[in-house]
């Protein structure tokens, strides 16, 4: 495509597959064009737009220009799950578009919590990294990090209409069975063509990097257990080729969940091995795994500390390490929580 380098490539039954620039450290999210074909004319289903900035909306302008989309031909939008980089320019598309966007309910009402009007999250996510040890000097950035992603997700689409795991979808000429997939995100949802053996997964299964599994306060209070359980159970689908939302199509499904429950094995394993020096907080378990370096990038510290937690509590659920909670603040809320070695109690 002239002028957007290998941003865009052409795969089979005429889909388009687009690395939308993200201005993280990595460095794309794929959104997905499918052919739709009607008796009121072609169109496109667009599947996880991105996250909203000026440079992504100046690239999706030049891109649909260049392919020769008009806004109108996008005919439905459909996100797998809520995360930012996935859901965030759903609302403007709509706008320009009049298009419906598809998600699960559960996906929705965690966007409404994260970014709704008048959202506590950022306060309680913040709040809750504090009682897991984030150093003091560090809570200012925190704070505002979460906070600023509202731009990124603005406006919300309002035109909404739920998916759920079991139905059907048609989507690109092809009905899809929707299976889910927990861990990454609540509500997340994936798409399978069994004749096919296509699967269009989102951030549940991806080549050569990890999903992120971050806990959350007042979520799901084992993500990395939910991640596993949906791993073991999408291990048995027959498929043939993965459409993930990072990275680029890949055939080796069953080898890639293999490696994924292998890599969070390890990972206790060696977490188990660091406590055996004593108590200690997910903050600094965090920066024993991934480096002080963190420090001066909010936006990763958030993530492996999310995961971090994930990994304790996880430990903790299944007797590998002890969660001890600190006396309760004025509020009744526990002010402090550390980890330690299952079987060095008392």
């Amino acid at each position: 495509m002239n002028g957007l380098g290998d941003a865009i490539k052409k795969l089979d039954n005429g889909w388009l597959q687009v690395k939308v620039p993200l201005p993280f450290s990595l460095k794309w999210v794929n959104a997905y064009l499918l052919p739709e074909r009607s008796e009121d004319g072609n169109g496109w289903t667009l599947i996880d737009p991105g996250l909203r900035t000026e440079e992504i909306e100046t690239f999706w302008t030049y891109a649909l220009e260049e392919l020769g989309i008009g806004w109108r031909d996008i005919r439905s939008i459909v996100l797998t799950h809520h995360h930012p980089d996935h859901y965030g320019m759903a609302g403007w598309f709509q706008r320009r578009t009049g298009a419906p966007v598809w998600m699960s309910r559960v996906a929705k009402e965690n966007a409404a919590r994260l970014w709704g009007e008048g959202e506590t999250f950022s306060s309680e996510l913040t709040q809750a990294f504090i009682r897991h040890g984030l150093a003091e000097e560090l809570i200012g950035d925190m704070r505002e990090h979460m906070s600023g992603f509202v731009a990124k997700v603005s406006p919300q689409p309002m035109d909404v209409r739920f998916l759920q795991v079991g139905d059907t979808h048609r989507m690109g000429g092809i009905e899809w069975d929707i299976l889910g997939g927990e861990g990454h995100a609540p509500g997340h949802l994936l798409f399978y063509e069994g004749k096919g053996g296509k699967l269009l997964c989102g951030d549940q299964v991806l080549p050569r990097i990890t999903p992120n599994i971050g806990w959350m306060p007042n979520g799901d209070p084992d993500p990395l257990g939910s991640f596993m359980d949906s791993l073991r159970l999408l291990l048995p689908v027959e498929v043939a080729m993965v459409y993930p939302g990072h990275r680029d199509p890949f055939p080796e499904y069953r080898e890639r969940i293999g490696e994924l429950l292998e890599h969070h094995e390890r990972r206790l394993a060696k977490m188990a091995g660091m406590l055996k020096g004593g108590e200690k907080t997910a903050f600094e378990m965090c920066e024993l795994l991934f480096g002080e370096k963190l420090r001066s990038n909010t936006h990763n510290l958030r993530f492996a500390l999310a995961e971090t937690i994930a990994h304790l509590e996880y430990m903790a659920k299944r007797g590998m390490a002890l969660r001890i909670e600190g006396a309760a603040d004025s509020e009744g809320k526990i002010a402090s929580i550390r980890y330690q070695e299952a079987d060095n109690i008392g």
